[in-house]
């Protein structure tokens, strides 16, 4: 009898259709209310994605396994699986989120679900934006270090960080197997992308610092496992059925009964690698929730490093962003998903603009630079300067076409907050950075008055004038600092209200740690 390993997760949901997303233990049929899929094999782990279609405004559900009933499991406390496809009034988000044994403070998503459970269903999310470290393979638990070191023996592989897909897969199995979030997961549809720690830290910070993993013999493994495991986890989910039918990848895995991990290996490592400019891969993706618009960038896997042109993304994977904020009729709501903050405390923002200048100085300077952003992580949004100002110019355009609000959420950051934007001429929308991270981790103590003090007037405009003297451009875009930061395990809400729209803050506790208003009436 075929076993659920994992899941069910609800993942993309539009107004008639869902696909639910499963790991079953061998090679079987998934069937979840008639509709049915064949599991694929990667390595010792089976998949399936199982689309639904014609659906009403709300459809209970359940899933079986070559015909045995598999969810919900049998006396279930939990209520049931549902589908909702109707009005997006809710969204929530956050980033961070460490395996929960790991002892760092109450899991905020966990607790997130228990409230949930004792919540009426329409008081739910409609949909979840996890934005990035959803595992962390260079952290894993001692459970799994312990599991790893067996693994390990006669080999030139790193004991405490895991290697190879199967390795990712105990990852998943450890963050998302808990019962709790097993239940969210099976109830929110859930958009995703990767961060760093996803991959291994700093992952992508520089050309330099790719060089230097290149050189560890276990490194392209790593590579090869850490992209096939979030193409399987992760992305597959994140595609419309549209998308799905046209994607080549998804085609071939579908027309194999044989293990398709070389294939997913073969392609992983294709994705990682950057040829005149390009990534043959791109992970950006855009969902519509009702009047709200996601656009979630990739900040980590399309990074162009080549020291003489850094950028985020592409140039051409830039232009399919900037082409899909043109449409302003089909949203009020324009999210920018980032797992990386664009707007920072104005002294660490200006610090990352002014390194990057340092890094690309040759001799001891450069040098010197370029270890000082390994060292403190000077690796978002204004460490790549062009882009930085590519994407205030594209907001700034998109905050005057007619949305209401053109909201970045992102997290990384360890500590959460609101910053609002202000363009030279006032744009028609309310414009904000919104961040909540983490979910489950913390920002060192020692390192949370530092956080603070960047936020000061007297330090921005050190770090400002520090950064005209060695030559960054002047700032786009002002910002000031309207709610945090906030420390602690959270989850953030986004609600709608027609054209307004509220960021609220929820600690581990319970309690609403942050509420902040956005959103205009047209004039």
């Amino acid at each position: 009898m075929a076993k659920l390993v994992l899941g069910p997760l609800l993942r993309h949901v539009d107004s008639t259709s869902a696909t639910v997303w499963v790991e079953a233990d061998t090679s079987c049929e998934v069937d979840v209310n008639g509709r049915t899929a064949r599991t694929f094999q990667a390595g010792a782990q089976h998949f399936a994605l199982v689309r639904l279609e014609e659906l009403g405004p709300r459809t209970e559900y359940e899933v079986r396994l070559d015909g045995d009933l598999v969810w919900p499991e049998p006396d279930s406390e939990f209520p049931k699986p549902v589908i909702r496809t109707g009005e997006v009034r809710r969204i929530a988000f956050g980033s961070c989120r460490a395996a929960p044994t790991q002892p760092l403070g109450p899991d905020a998503l966990d607790a997130f679900a228990q409230r949930l459970m004792k919540t009426p269903e329409q008081e739910w999310p409609q949909a979840m934006i996890l934005l990035g470290d959803q595992v962390y393979a260079d952290e894993p638990t001692e459970d799994t270090k312990q599991w790893l070191k067996k693994r390990r023996d006669g080999t030139e592989e790193p004991d405490g960080e895991v290697v190879h897909f199967g390795e990712y897969a105990r990852l998943y199995h450890e963050t998302w197997g808990d019962p709790e979030i097993r239940w969210l997961l099976s109830v929110v549809p859930t958009a995703m992308i990767f961060d760093d720690h996803d991959v291994r830290d700093d992952w992508n910070t520089s050309e330099t610092w790719r060089k230097q993993m290149a050189d560890k013999p276990w490194w392209k493994d790593r590579v090869r496992g850490a992209i096939a495991s979030y193409w399987v986890y992760q992305h597959l989910g994140n595609l419309s059925p549209a998308e799905l039918a046209k994607d080549p990848l998804y085609a071939k895995v579908k027309a194999q009964d044989t293990d398709v991990l070389p294939m997913l290996e073969e392609f992983a490592e294709a994705a990682d690698k950057e040829v005149d400019g390009h990534k043959s891969t791109w992970w950006s993706f855009r969902r519509d929730f009702g009047r709200a618009r996601l656009l979630m960038v990739d900040t980590r896997c399309g990074r162009i490093l080549d020291e003489g042109a850094r950028q985020m993304v592409s140039d051409d994977e830039f232009a399919w962003i900037e082409r899909n904020t043109e449409h302003d009729d089909e949203y009020d709501h324009l999210l920018i998903g980032s797992s990386l903050p664009w707007l920072m405390p104005h002294a660490l923002s200006h610090l990352q603009s002014i390194n990057e200048i340092g890094a690309q100085k040759p001799g001891w300077q450069g040098w010197a630079a370029e270890k000082i952003r390994q060292a403190v992580d000077l690796e978002h949004w204004p460490a790549f300067r062009a882009s930085f100002d590519r994407l205030s110019r594209m907001i700034e355009k998109a905050g005057n076409n007619g949305a209401a609000t053109v909201c970045v959420l992102s997290g990384d950051v360890h500590h959460s907050y609101v910053a609002e934007a202000e363009f030279a001429s006032p744009t028609k929308a309310v414009v904000a950075q919104l961040v909540c991270s983490p979910i489950h981790n913390e920002a060192p103590k020692i390192l949370r008055p530092g956080f603070r003090l960047s936020w000061s007037r007297p330090a921005s405009k050190v770090f400002r004038r520090l950064a005209t003297f060695v030559g960054v451009p002047e700032d786009l875009v002002h910002w000031r600092k309207t709610s945090g930061p906030h420390f602690g395990n959270s989850v953030a809400l986004l609600d709608f209200d027609g054209r307004r729209a509220r960021y609220r803050l929820i600690s581990a506790t319970g309690g609403e740690t942050a509420s902040v208003s956005l959103g205009r009436e047209p004039q």
